[in-house]
């Protein structure tokens, strides 16, 4: 999951370099997207309950915030998902 999480943090951090790439709207709908496919979010959708021992990717509120961390620092160093989890 961990790795996962940093992937999104990464994809921010992207984000945050090319900024001048970006249209009005692209952070809400990387925010929607990343509420959307957050393993809490698909399995509600396809359970209708949610197993948090089974998650892979982190949840919906996990892969916002990787995101936006990224993207409001524009620093690699500080997405050590690793020991974040560990936490």
């Amino acid at each position: 999951m961990a790795q996962e999480l940093q992937a999104d943090f990464y994809a921010g951090v992207r984000a945050n370099r090319n900024k001048q790439y970006l249209e009005a709207g692209d952070i809400e709908e990387a925010m929607s997207a990343a509420n959307a496919v957050g393993d809490d979010a698909i399995q509600k959708r396809t359970r209708g309950s949610v197993s948090p021992d089974s998650f892979t990717h982190g949840t919906s509120e996990q892969r916002m915030q990787w995101f936006m961390k990224g993207y409001n620092t524009g620093d690699i160093r500080q997405g050590d998902t690793f020991s974040a989890l560990l936490n």
